[in-house]
Protein backbone atom coordinates (compact mmCIF):
# COMPACT_ATOMS: atom_id res chain seq x y z
CA UNK A 1 0.00 0.00 0.00
CA UNK A 2 1.41 3.35 -1.01
CA UNK A 3 -1.01 5.88 0.46
CA UNK A 4 -3.85 6.06 2.93
CA UNK A 5 -6.21 8.56 4.49
CA UNK A 6 -4.68 11.25 6.68
CA UNK A 7 -6.32 9.70 9.74
CA UNK A 8 -5.00 6.23 9.03
CA UNK A 9 -1.56 7.48 7.99
CA UNK A 10 -1.29 9.70 11.04
CA UNK A 11 -2.38 6.89 13.35
CA UNK A 12 0.18 4.50 11.93
CA UNK A 13 2.90 7.15 12.04
CA UNK A 14 2.09 7.94 15.65
CA UNK A 15 1.99 4.27 16.57
CA UNK A 16 5.33 3.65 14.89
CA UNK A 17 6.75 6.81 16.42
CA UNK A 18 5.63 5.74 19.86
CA UNK A 19 7.13 2.33 19.15
CA UNK A 20 10.48 3.93 18.41
CA UNK A 21 10.25 6.19 21.45
CA UNK A 22 9.19 3.36 23.74
CA UNK A 23 12.06 1.25 22.48
CA UNK A 24 14.57 4.00 23.24
CA UNK A 25 13.11 4.90 26.63
CA UNK A 26 12.12 1.56 28.14
CA UNK A 27 13.85 -0.96 25.95
CA UNK A 28 10.52 -2.75 25.40
CA UNK A 29 8.90 -2.72 21.95
CA UNK A 30 5.55 -1.00 21.70
CA UNK A 31 2.40 -2.85 20.66
CA UNK A 32 -1.04 -1.49 19.82
CA UNK A 33 -2.61 -4.13 22.03
CA UNK A 34 -1.81 -7.32 23.88
CA UNK A 35 -1.50 -10.68 22.24
CA UNK A 36 -4.76 -12.67 22.19
CA UNK A 37 -4.84 -16.01 24.04
CA UNK A 38 -7.42 -18.79 23.70
CA UNK A 39 -7.47 -22.41 24.91
CA UNK A 40 -9.24 -24.12 21.99
CA UNK A 41 -9.23 -22.29 18.65
CA UNK A 42 -8.11 -19.04 17.05
CA UNK A 43 -8.77 -16.97 13.94
CA UNK A 44 -6.92 -13.90 12.69
CA UNK A 45 -8.23 -12.03 9.65
CA UNK A 46 -8.28 -8.49 8.30
CA UNK A 47 -11.97 -7.97 9.17
CA UNK A 48 -13.63 -8.56 12.58
CA UNK A 49 -16.79 -10.07 11.08
CA UNK A 50 -14.74 -12.58 9.08
CA UNK A 51 -12.90 -13.53 12.26
CA UNK A 52 -16.18 -14.08 14.07
CA UNK A 53 -17.51 -16.20 11.20
CA UNK A 54 -14.40 -18.39 11.35
CA UNK A 55 -14.87 -18.91 15.08
CA UNK A 56 -18.56 -19.72 14.67
CA UNK A 57 -17.70 -22.35 12.08
CA UNK A 58 -15.21 -24.02 14.41
CA UNK A 59 -17.64 -23.86 17.33
CA UNK A 60 -20.13 -25.70 15.11
CA UNK A 61 -17.65 -28.54 14.63
CA UNK A 62 -15.84 -27.29 11.56
CA UNK A 63 -12.12 -27.70 11.04
CA UNK A 64 -9.60 -24.89 10.67
CA UNK A 65 -9.93 -25.40 6.90
CA UNK A 66 -13.71 -24.96 7.08
CA UNK A 67 -13.11 -21.79 9.09
CA UNK A 68 -10.56 -20.50 6.59
CA UNK A 69 -12.94 -21.06 3.67
CA UNK A 70 -15.78 -19.35 5.51
CA UNK A 71 -13.58 -16.39 6.43
CA UNK A 72 -12.20 -16.10 2.90
CA UNK A 73 -15.73 -16.08 1.46
CA UNK A 74 -16.68 -13.33 3.92
CA UNK A 75 -13.63 -11.25 3.03
CA UNK A 76 -14.54 -11.46 -0.65
CA UNK A 77 -17.78 -9.72 0.25
CA UNK A 78 -16.54 -7.40 2.98
CA UNK A 79 -13.08 -6.50 1.64
CA UNK A 80 -13.44 -6.63 -2.16
CA UNK A 81 -10.59 -4.14 -2.35
CA UNK A 82 -8.20 -7.02 -1.72
CA UNK A 83 -9.75 -10.31 -2.77
CA UNK A 84 -12.73 -12.25 -4.02
CA UNK A 85 -13.73 -15.36 -5.92
CA UNK A 86 -12.46 -13.75 -9.12
CA UNK A 87 -8.90 -14.19 -7.81
CA UNK A 88 -6.36 -16.84 -6.85
CA UNK A 89 -5.53 -18.62 -3.60
CA UNK A 90 -2.51 -20.21 -1.93
CA UNK A 91 -2.52 -22.14 1.34
CA UNK A 92 -0.36 -24.12 3.75
CA UNK A 93 -2.11 -26.53 6.13
CA UNK A 94 -0.66 -28.29 9.16
CA UNK A 95 -2.42 -31.63 9.47
CA UNK A 96 -2.21 -32.99 13.04
CA UNK A 97 -3.12 -36.51 11.86
CA UNK A 98 -0.16 -36.89 9.51
CA UNK A 99 2.04 -34.42 11.42
CA UNK A 100 3.05 -32.70 8.20
CA UNK A 101 2.44 -29.63 6.08
CA UNK A 102 0.44 -29.61 2.86
CA UNK A 103 0.62 -26.80 0.31
CA UNK A 104 -1.87 -25.76 -2.36
CA UNK A 105 -1.18 -23.59 -5.41
CA UNK A 106 -4.58 -22.34 -6.48
CA UNK A 107 -3.43 -19.98 -9.21
CA UNK A 108 -5.07 -19.81 -12.63
CA UNK A 109 -3.64 -19.79 -16.12
CA UNK A 110 -3.81 -17.41 -19.04
CA UNK A 111 -6.50 -17.87 -21.72
CA UNK A 112 -5.63 -20.43 -24.38
CA UNK A 113 -6.88 -18.19 -27.19
CA UNK A 114 -4.77 -15.17 -26.19
CA UNK A 115 -1.32 -15.30 -27.77
CA UNK A 116 1.82 -13.21 -27.64
CA UNK A 117 1.17 -12.33 -31.28
CA UNK A 118 -2.13 -10.74 -30.28
CA UNK A 119 -0.36 -8.36 -27.89
CA UNK A 120 2.15 -7.54 -30.61
CA UNK A 121 -0.67 -6.90 -33.08
CA UNK A 122 -2.11 -4.36 -30.65
CA UNK A 123 1.25 -2.64 -30.31
CA UNK A 124 1.53 -3.38 -26.58
CA UNK A 125 4.88 -3.68 -24.79
CA UNK A 126 3.30 -4.35 -21.38
CA UNK A 127 0.02 -5.98 -20.40
CA UNK A 128 -2.48 -3.35 -19.20
CA UNK A 129 -3.36 -3.21 -15.52
CA UNK A 130 -7.12 -3.27 -16.07
CA UNK A 131 -9.71 -4.42 -18.55
CA UNK A 132 -9.98 -7.81 -20.29
CA UNK A 133 -6.36 -8.47 -21.27
CA UNK A 134 -4.76 -9.12 -17.84
CA UNK A 135 -7.49 -11.53 -16.73
CA UNK A 136 -6.48 -15.10 -15.91
CA UNK A 137 -8.63 -18.01 -14.73
CA UNK A 138 -9.69 -17.45 -11.08
CA UNK A 139 -8.43 -20.27 -8.88
CA UNK A 140 -9.89 -19.45 -5.46
CA UNK A 141 -13.06 -21.55 -5.64
CA UNK A 142 -11.09 -24.57 -6.85
CA UNK A 143 -8.77 -24.00 -3.89
CA UNK A 144 -11.68 -23.99 -1.47
CA UNK A 145 -12.99 -27.32 -2.71
CA UNK A 146 -9.57 -28.98 -2.89
CA UNK A 147 -8.85 -27.97 0.70
CA UNK A 148 -12.34 -28.93 1.81
CA UNK A 149 -12.23 -32.37 0.19
CA UNK A 150 -9.08 -33.25 2.10
CA UNK A 151 -9.58 -31.42 5.41
CA UNK A 152 -13.16 -30.18 5.71
CA UNK A 153 -15.71 -31.46 8.22
CA UNK A 154 -18.82 -29.36 7.63
CA UNK A 155 -20.80 -29.25 4.38
CA UNK A 156 -19.55 -26.50 2.08
CA UNK A 157 -23.03 -24.97 2.22
CA UNK A 158 -22.56 -24.39 5.95
CA UNK A 159 -19.22 -22.66 5.35
CA UNK A 160 -20.72 -20.28 2.79
CA UNK A 161 -24.03 -19.61 4.58
CA UNK A 162 -22.82 -16.71 6.78
CA UNK A 163 -21.47 -14.77 3.80
CA UNK A 164 -24.62 -15.43 1.78
CA UNK A 165 -26.65 -13.99 4.66
CA UNK A 166 -24.42 -10.90 5.01
CA UNK A 167 -24.48 -10.38 1.24
CA UNK A 168 -28.28 -10.28 1.27
CA UNK A 169 -28.84 -8.42 4.54
CA UNK A 170 -25.84 -6.08 4.36
CA UNK A 171 -22.92 -5.15 6.59
CA UNK A 172 -21.23 -1.85 7.54
CA UNK A 173 -18.10 -1.00 5.54
CA UNK A 174 -14.89 -0.46 7.52
CA UNK A 175 -12.66 2.62 7.29
CA UNK A 176 -9.57 1.34 5.49
CA UNK A 177 -11.69 -0.68 3.07
CA UNK A 178 -13.90 2.33 2.30
CA UNK A 179 -10.83 4.40 1.52
CA UNK A 180 -9.38 1.96 -1.00
CA UNK A 181 -12.81 1.30 -2.50
CA UNK A 182 -13.17 5.02 -3.13
CA UNK A 183 -9.79 5.08 -4.88
CA UNK A 184 -10.80 2.18 -7.12
CA UNK A 185 -14.08 3.56 -8.40
CA UNK A 186 -12.61 6.25 -10.74
CA UNK A 187 -10.18 3.74 -12.24
CA UNK A 188 -12.56 0.83 -12.74
CA UNK A 189 -15.97 2.38 -13.49
CA UNK A 190 -15.25 2.36 -17.24
CA UNK A 191 -15.38 -1.43 -17.35
CA UNK A 192 -18.77 -3.07 -17.93
CA UNK A 193 -20.51 -4.37 -14.85
CA UNK A 194 -18.35 -2.64 -12.26
CA UNK A 195 -20.44 0.45 -11.47
CA UNK A 196 -23.66 -1.54 -11.58
CA UNK A 197 -22.41 -4.04 -9.00
CA UNK A 198 -19.76 -2.23 -6.92
CA UNK A 199 -20.99 1.32 -6.39
CA UNK A 200 -23.89 3.09 -4.74
CA UNK A 201 -25.23 5.60 -7.27
CA UNK A 202 -21.81 5.69 -8.93
CA UNK A 203 -19.72 6.13 -5.78
CA UNK A 204 -18.01 3.85 -3.30
CA UNK A 205 -19.77 3.01 -0.03
CA UNK A 206 -18.66 5.25 2.81
CA UNK A 207 -17.28 4.25 6.19
CA UNK A 208 -20.06 2.71 8.28
CA UNK A 209 -22.50 2.60 5.36
CA UNK A 210 -24.34 -0.67 4.79
CA UNK A 211 -23.23 -2.65 1.75
CA UNK A 212 -25.22 -5.45 0.14
CA UNK A 213 -24.25 -7.70 -2.76
CA UNK A 214 -27.24 -9.88 -3.67
CA UNK A 215 -25.56 -10.98 -6.91
CA UNK A 216 -22.65 -12.47 -4.96
CA UNK A 217 -25.15 -14.12 -2.62
CA UNK A 218 -26.77 -15.82 -5.62
CA UNK A 219 -23.38 -16.92 -6.98
CA UNK A 220 -22.28 -18.36 -3.64
CA UNK A 221 -25.63 -20.11 -3.28
CA UNK A 222 -25.09 -21.83 -6.64
CA UNK A 223 -21.60 -22.89 -5.51
CA UNK A 224 -22.97 -24.14 -2.18
CA UNK A 225 -25.58 -26.25 -3.94
CA UNK A 226 -23.68 -27.34 -7.04
CA UNK A 227 -20.12 -27.59 -5.79
CA UNK A 228 -16.93 -26.72 -7.62
CA UNK A 229 -18.34 -27.51 -11.05
CA UNK A 230 -21.12 -24.98 -10.58
CA UNK A 231 -18.40 -22.35 -10.83
CA UNK A 232 -16.09 -23.85 -13.45
CA UNK A 233 -18.47 -25.84 -15.68
CA UNK A 234 -21.94 -24.43 -15.12
CA UNK A 235 -23.89 -21.25 -15.79
CA UNK A 236 -21.36 -19.11 -13.93
CA UNK A 237 -18.56 -20.16 -16.31
CA UNK A 238 -20.85 -19.65 -19.32
CA UNK A 239 -21.73 -16.15 -18.12
CA UNK A 240 -18.04 -15.35 -17.75
CA UNK A 241 -17.20 -16.69 -21.20
CA UNK A 242 -20.06 -14.80 -22.88
CA UNK A 243 -19.14 -11.59 -21.05
CA UNK A 244 -15.54 -11.65 -22.23
CA UNK A 245 -16.53 -12.59 -25.77
CA UNK A 246 -18.76 -9.50 -25.84
CA UNK A 247 -16.13 -7.19 -24.35
CA UNK A 248 -12.97 -7.75 -26.39
CA UNK A 249 -11.71 -10.42 -23.99
CA UNK A 250 -10.31 -13.93 -24.29
CA UNK A 251 -11.18 -15.82 -21.09
CA UNK A 252 -13.59 -18.54 -22.18
CA UNK A 253 -15.84 -21.23 -20.82
CA UNK A 254 -13.27 -23.80 -21.96
CA UNK A 255 -10.54 -22.01 -19.98
CA UNK A 256 -12.71 -22.16 -16.87
CA UNK A 257 -13.64 -25.82 -17.40
CA UNK A 258 -10.01 -26.85 -17.87
CA UNK A 259 -8.74 -25.24 -14.66
CA UNK A 260 -7.07 -27.29 -11.96
CA UNK A 261 -4.94 -26.14 -9.04
CA UNK A 262 -2.35 -28.43 -7.53
CA UNK A 263 -1.08 -29.74 -4.23
CA UNK A 264 2.59 -28.85 -3.78
CA UNK A 265 5.19 -29.64 -1.17
CA UNK A 266 6.23 -26.62 0.92
CA UNK A 267 9.98 -25.96 1.03
CA UNK A 268 11.98 -24.69 3.97
CA UNK A 269 15.18 -23.36 5.42
CA UNK A 270 16.46 -23.61 8.99
CA UNK A 271 16.92 -20.29 10.78
CA UNK A 272 18.33 -20.24 14.32
CA UNK A 273 16.44 -23.34 15.47
CA UNK A 274 13.27 -22.79 13.47
CA UNK A 275 12.17 -24.29 10.14
CA UNK A 276 10.54 -21.63 7.97
CA UNK A 277 8.22 -22.95 5.25
CA UNK A 278 7.09 -21.33 2.02
CA UNK A 279 5.56 -22.56 -1.23
CA UNK A 280 7.82 -22.97 -4.29
CA UNK A 281 7.33 -20.88 -7.46
CA UNK A 282 5.19 -19.76 -9.27
CA UNK A 283 5.10 -17.59 -6.14
CA UNK A 284 7.86 -15.53 -4.52
CA UNK A 285 7.92 -17.30 -1.14
CA UNK A 286 11.43 -18.68 -1.45
CA UNK A 287 12.75 -15.10 -1.54
CA UNK A 288 12.06 -14.97 2.21
CA UNK A 289 14.07 -18.17 2.69
CA UNK A 290 16.97 -16.76 0.66
CA UNK A 291 17.01 -13.56 2.71
CA UNK A 292 17.00 -15.50 5.99
CA UNK A 293 19.92 -17.64 4.79
CA UNK A 294 21.89 -14.52 3.94
CA UNK A 295 21.16 -12.94 7.35
CA UNK A 296 21.87 -16.00 9.49
CA UNK A 297 25.67 -15.54 9.73
CA UNK A 298 25.21 -12.11 11.34
CA UNK A 299 24.50 -11.47 15.02
CA UNK A 300 21.49 -9.24 14.48
CA UNK A 301 20.54 -9.38 18.16
CA UNK A 302 23.79 -7.67 19.16
CA UNK A 303 23.21 -4.91 16.62
CA UNK A 304 19.69 -4.22 17.91
CA UNK A 305 16.40 -3.48 16.21
CA UNK A 306 16.50 -0.35 14.10
CA UNK A 307 20.29 -0.10 14.12
CA UNK A 308 22.14 0.85 10.91
CA UNK A 309 23.62 -2.65 10.77
CA UNK A 310 20.21 -4.32 11.11
CA UNK A 311 18.61 -2.32 8.31
CA UNK A 312 21.70 -2.36 6.05
CA UNK A 313 22.07 -6.13 6.23
CA UNK A 314 18.38 -6.69 5.63
CA UNK A 315 18.34 -4.42 2.59
CA UNK A 316 21.48 -5.95 1.08
CA UNK A 317 20.17 -9.48 1.55
CA UNK A 318 16.89 -8.45 -0.03
CA UNK A 319 18.70 -7.05 -3.08
CA UNK A 320 20.53 -10.33 -3.63
CA UNK A 321 17.43 -12.48 -3.20
CA UNK A 322 15.32 -10.26 -5.46
CA UNK A 323 17.91 -10.41 -8.23
CA UNK A 324 17.35 -14.17 -8.26
CA UNK A 325 13.60 -13.59 -7.98
CA UNK A 326 13.68 -11.60 -11.21
CA UNK A 327 15.69 -14.29 -13.01
CA UNK A 328 14.34 -17.62 -11.74
CA UNK A 329 10.79 -17.35 -10.34
CA UNK A 330 8.11 -18.37 -12.86
CA UNK A 331 5.58 -21.10 -13.66
CA UNK A 332 7.60 -24.31 -13.12
CA UNK A 333 5.63 -26.06 -15.87
CA UNK A 334 7.37 -23.72 -18.33
CA UNK A 335 10.59 -22.69 -16.54
CA UNK A 336 11.42 -24.80 -13.47
CA UNK A 337 13.62 -22.95 -10.99
CA UNK A 338 16.54 -24.66 -9.21
CA UNK A 339 14.70 -24.24 -5.90
CA UNK A 340 16.84 -26.57 -3.79
CA UNK A 341 19.99 -24.70 -4.76
CA UNK A 342 18.48 -21.23 -4.42
CA UNK A 343 17.50 -21.92 -0.80
CA UNK A 344 20.65 -23.85 0.14
CA UNK A 345 23.12 -22.62 2.76
CA UNK A 346 26.04 -23.15 0.38
CA UNK A 347 24.50 -20.84 -2.18
CA UNK A 348 23.80 -18.25 0.52
CA UNK A 349 27.42 -18.34 1.67
CA UNK A 350 28.62 -17.76 -1.88
CA UNK A 351 26.17 -14.93 -2.55
CA UNK A 352 26.79 -13.43 0.89
CA UNK A 353 30.35 -12.60 -0.10
CA UNK A 354 28.89 -9.71 -2.08
CA UNK A 355 27.65 -7.99 1.09
CA UNK A 356 29.84 -5.25 2.53
CA UNK A 357 29.15 -3.82 5.96
CA UNK A 358 30.44 -0.46 4.80
CA UNK A 359 28.82 0.12 1.43
CA UNK A 360 25.42 -0.46 -0.16
CA UNK A 361 25.21 -2.49 -3.35
CA UNK A 362 24.08 -0.37 -6.27
CA UNK A 363 23.80 -3.11 -8.88
CA UNK A 364 23.14 -6.83 -8.36
CA UNK A 365 23.23 -9.60 -10.93
CA UNK A 366 21.33 -12.84 -10.34
CA UNK A 367 23.29 -15.82 -9.15
CA UNK A 368 23.90 -19.01 -11.11
CA UNK A 369 22.66 -21.68 -8.71
CA UNK A 370 22.74 -24.44 -11.34
CA UNK A 371 26.51 -24.15 -11.45
CA UNK A 372 26.72 -25.08 -7.76
CA UNK A 373 25.58 -28.56 -8.69
CA UNK A 374 24.00 -28.22 -11.60
CA UNK A 375 -1.34 -5.10 -4.28
CA UNK A 376 -3.56 -5.84 -2.65
CA UNK A 377 -4.38 -9.02 -0.86
CA UNK A 378 -5.93 -10.58 2.20
CA UNK A 379 -4.21 -12.98 4.54
CA UNK A 380 -5.86 -15.08 7.22
CA UNK A 381 -4.87 -17.74 9.71
CA UNK A 382 -7.05 -20.25 11.55
CA UNK A 383 -6.34 -22.97 14.12
CA UNK A 384 -8.74 -25.50 15.61
CA UNK A 385 -9.05 -27.57 18.76
CA UNK A 386 -7.59 -30.66 17.05
CA UNK A 387 -4.35 -28.87 16.23
CA UNK A 388 -4.98 -28.14 12.55
CA UNK A 389 -3.56 -24.78 11.46
CA UNK A 390 -4.13 -22.94 8.17
CA UNK A 391 -2.10 -20.21 6.52
CA UNK A 392 -4.14 -18.82 3.60
CA UNK A 393 -3.68 -15.88 1.28
CA UNK A 394 -6.00 -14.71 -1.49
CA UNK A 395 -6.02 -11.79 -3.90
CA UNK A 396 -7.41 -10.12 -7.01
CA UNK A 397 -3.87 -8.74 -7.48
CA UNK A 398 -4.09 -4.98 -8.12
CA UNK A 399 -6.67 -3.62 -5.69
CA UNK A 400 -10.14 -4.69 -6.79
CA UNK A 401 -8.72 -6.46 -9.83
CA UNK A 402 -9.30 -5.91 -13.53
CA UNK A 403 -12.58 -4.04 -13.18
CA UNK A 404 -14.25 -6.74 -15.31
CA UNK A 405 -17.43 -7.74 -13.45
CA UNK A 406 -19.65 -10.20 -15.36
CA UNK A 407 -23.35 -9.35 -15.11
CA UNK A 408 -25.29 -10.77 -12.19
CA UNK A 409 -22.33 -12.56 -10.55
CA UNK A 410 -21.26 -10.01 -7.92
CA UNK A 411 -17.48 -10.37 -8.25
CA UNK A 412 -14.58 -8.91 -10.24
CA UNK A 413 -12.03 -10.95 -12.17
CA UNK A 414 -8.36 -10.62 -11.18
CA UNK A 415 -5.73 -8.82 -13.26
CA UNK A 416 -2.88 -11.16 -12.32
CA UNK A 417 -1.88 -11.55 -15.98
CA UNK A 418 -0.41 -8.05 -15.83
CA UNK A 419 2.64 -9.69 -14.29
CA UNK A 420 3.57 -11.53 -17.48
CA UNK A 421 6.39 -10.19 -19.63
CA UNK A 422 5.60 -9.70 -23.31
CA UNK A 423 8.72 -11.54 -24.45
CA UNK A 424 8.99 -15.19 -25.37
CA UNK A 425 12.62 -15.46 -24.19
CA UNK A 426 11.84 -14.54 -20.58
CA UNK A 427 11.06 -17.09 -17.80
CA UNK A 428 7.89 -15.15 -17.06
CA UNK A 429 7.16 -14.47 -20.71
CA UNK A 430 3.56 -14.64 -21.77
CA UNK A 431 2.21 -17.90 -23.18
CA UNK A 432 -1.31 -19.36 -23.41
CA UNK A 433 -2.23 -21.66 -20.54
CA UNK A 434 0.58 -20.38 -18.31
CA UNK A 435 0.53 -19.22 -14.69
CA UNK A 436 2.02 -15.75 -14.13
CA UNK A 437 4.59 -14.94 -11.48
CA UNK A 438 2.71 -14.60 -8.19
CA UNK A 439 3.33 -12.26 -5.28
CA UNK A 440 0.91 -13.74 -2.72
CA UNK A 441 2.58 -16.15 -0.29
CA UNK A 442 1.43 -17.87 2.92
CA UNK A 443 4.06 -18.83 5.50
CA UNK A 444 4.45 -21.36 8.27
CA UNK A 445 7.10 -22.11 10.90
CA UNK A 446 7.80 -25.35 12.72
CA UNK A 447 10.17 -26.02 15.59
CA UNK A 448 11.45 -29.49 16.30
CA UNK A 449 9.01 -30.89 13.77
CA UNK A 450 6.01 -29.36 15.56
CA UNK A 451 3.85 -26.41 14.47
CA UNK A 452 4.92 -23.07 15.91
CA UNK A 453 3.57 -20.21 13.80
CA UNK A 454 1.14 -19.58 10.95
CA UNK A 455 1.49 -16.07 9.55
CA UNK A 456 1.53 -13.79 6.53
CA UNK A 457 2.13 -10.19 5.51
CA UNK A 458 0.18 -8.67 2.61
CA UNK A 459 1.44 -6.25 0.02
CA UNK A 460 3.09 -7.24 -3.28
CA UNK A 461 6.88 -7.25 -3.10
CA UNK A 462 6.59 -6.35 0.58
CA UNK A 463 5.45 -9.88 1.38
CA UNK A 464 8.78 -11.76 1.55
CA UNK A 465 10.37 -8.66 3.09
CA UNK A 466 7.59 -8.66 5.68
CA UNK A 467 7.94 -12.38 6.39
CA UNK A 468 11.61 -11.92 7.16
CA UNK A 469 11.04 -8.88 9.36
CA UNK A 470 8.38 -10.63 11.44
CA UNK A 471 10.68 -13.60 12.07
CA UNK A 472 13.75 -11.48 12.78
CA UNK A 473 11.68 -9.35 15.17
CA UNK A 474 10.61 -12.45 17.08
CA UNK A 475 13.65 -14.71 16.86
CA UNK A 476 16.50 -12.18 16.93
CA UNK A 477 14.97 -9.24 18.78
CA UNK A 478 12.71 -11.13 21.21
CA UNK A 479 9.43 -9.41 20.32
CA UNK A 480 6.15 -11.12 21.02
CA UNK A 481 3.62 -11.94 18.33
CA UNK A 482 1.84 -8.58 18.48
CA UNK A 483 4.97 -6.47 18.87
CA UNK A 484 6.57 -8.14 15.86
CA UNK A 485 3.70 -6.97 13.66
CA UNK A 486 3.34 -3.49 15.08
CA UNK A 487 7.04 -2.61 14.87
CA UNK A 488 7.94 -0.07 12.17
CA UNK A 489 8.79 -1.70 8.85
CA UNK A 490 11.47 -1.47 6.21
CA UNK A 491 10.67 -1.72 2.52
CA UNK A 492 13.34 -1.72 -0.14
CA UNK A 493 12.10 -0.67 -3.56
CA UNK A 494 13.85 -0.65 -6.92
CA UNK A 495 15.10 -4.19 -7.43
CA UNK A 496 14.90 -5.69 -10.90
CA UNK A 497 11.42 -7.16 -11.32
CA UNK A 498 10.39 -10.57 -12.68
CA UNK A 499 7.62 -8.84 -14.65
CA UNK A 500 10.00 -6.96 -16.94
CA UNK A 501 8.18 -3.71 -16.20
CA UNK A 502 11.20 -2.12 -14.52
CA UNK A 503 14.75 -1.73 -15.73
CA UNK A 504 17.55 -3.53 -13.94
CA UNK A 505 18.60 -1.92 -10.67
CA UNK A 506 21.62 0.33 -11.23
CA UNK A 507 21.38 2.85 -8.38
CA UNK A 508 20.81 0.66 -5.31
CA UNK A 509 17.09 1.43 -5.15
CA UNK A 510 15.30 3.17 -2.31
CA UNK A 511 15.06 2.27 1.39
CA UNK A 512 11.63 3.28 2.70
CA UNK A 513 11.33 3.45 6.49
CA UNK A 514 8.12 3.77 8.44
CA UNK A 515 8.20 6.36 11.21
CA UNK A 516 9.90 5.11 14.36
CA UNK A 517 13.49 4.50 13.29
CA UNK A 518 16.12 6.81 14.87
CA UNK A 519 17.48 9.69 12.82
CA UNK A 520 20.96 8.46 13.72
CA UNK A 521 20.18 5.28 11.81
CA UNK A 522 18.97 7.21 8.79
CA UNK A 523 22.16 9.26 8.68
CA UNK A 524 24.33 6.16 9.05
CA UNK A 525 22.48 4.41 6.22
CA UNK A 526 22.99 7.41 3.95
CA UNK A 527 26.71 7.37 4.70
CA UNK A 528 26.76 3.74 3.50
CA UNK A 529 25.29 4.86 0.20
CA UNK A 530 21.60 4.08 0.75
CA UNK A 531 18.92 6.39 -0.59
CA UNK A 532 16.50 6.66 2.34
CA UNK A 533 12.93 7.88 2.24
CA UNK A 534 10.31 8.14 4.96
CA UNK A 535 7.57 5.71 4.01
CA UNK A 536 4.33 6.85 2.47
CA UNK A 537 2.94 3.50 3.68
CA UNK A 538 1.78 1.80 5.84
CA UNK A 539 3.52 -1.29 4.48
CA UNK A 540 1.80 -4.64 4.58
CA UNK A 541 -0.93 -6.12 6.72
CA UNK A 542 -0.09 -8.90 9.16
CA UNK A 543 -2.09 -11.68 10.83
CA UNK A 544 -0.62 -14.54 12.84
CA UNK A 545 -1.42 -17.50 15.08
CA UNK A 546 1.21 -19.13 17.28
CA UNK A 547 1.01 -22.31 19.30
CA UNK A 548 1.00 -21.52 23.02
CA UNK A 549 3.49 -23.87 24.73
CA UNK A 550 1.11 -23.90 27.72
CA UNK A 551 -1.79 -25.07 25.57
CA UNK A 552 -4.07 -23.39 23.05
CA UNK A 553 -3.04 -20.56 20.76
CA UNK A 554 -1.79 -16.99 20.65
CA UNK A 555 -3.16 -14.59 18.03
CA UNK A 556 -2.19 -11.20 16.63
CA UNK A 557 -3.64 -8.74 14.14
CA UNK A 558 -1.72 -5.58 13.48
CA UNK A 559 -2.71 -1.94 13.37
CA UNK A 560 -2.32 -1.36 9.62
CA UNK A 561 -5.60 -3.12 8.78
CA UNK A 562 -9.14 -3.28 10.13
CA UNK A 563 -8.52 -6.80 11.41
CA UNK A 564 -9.01 -8.83 14.55
CA UNK A 565 -7.51 -11.88 16.19
CA UNK A 566 -9.90 -13.73 18.46
CA UNK A 567 -10.45 -17.20 19.87
CA UNK A 568 -12.45 -19.31 22.27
Amino acid sequence: MKTCTFAVATAVALIAGVAGAADRITGKPFATRSEVYAPHAMAATSHPLATQIALDVMKAGGSAVDAAIAANAALGLMEPTGNGIGGDLFAIVWDPKTQRLHGYNGSGRSPQSLTLAEFERRGLTDIPAHGPLPVTVPGAVDGWFALHQRFGKLPMADNLAPTIRYAREGHPVHEVIAYYWDRSVPRLSKWPGFSEQFTIDGRAPRTGETWKNPNLADTLQKIAEGGRDAFYKGDIARTIGDYFAANDGFLSYDDMAAHAGEWVDPVSTHYRGYDVWELPPSGQGIAALQILNLLEPYDLKSYGFGSPEHIHLFVEAKKLAFADRARWYADPAFHPAPVAKLISKDYARERGKLISMERALREVQPGTPKQLDEGDTIYLATADADGMMVSLIQSNYRGMGSGMAPPGLGFILQDRGEQFVLRDNHPNGYAPGKRPFHTIIPAFVTKGGKPWLSFGVMGGAMQPQGHVQILVNMIDFGMNLQEAGDAPRIQHDGSTEPTGQAIAMRDGGEVDLETGFPYETVRALMRKGHSVRFADGPYGGYQAIMVNPNGGYVGASESRKDGQAAGY
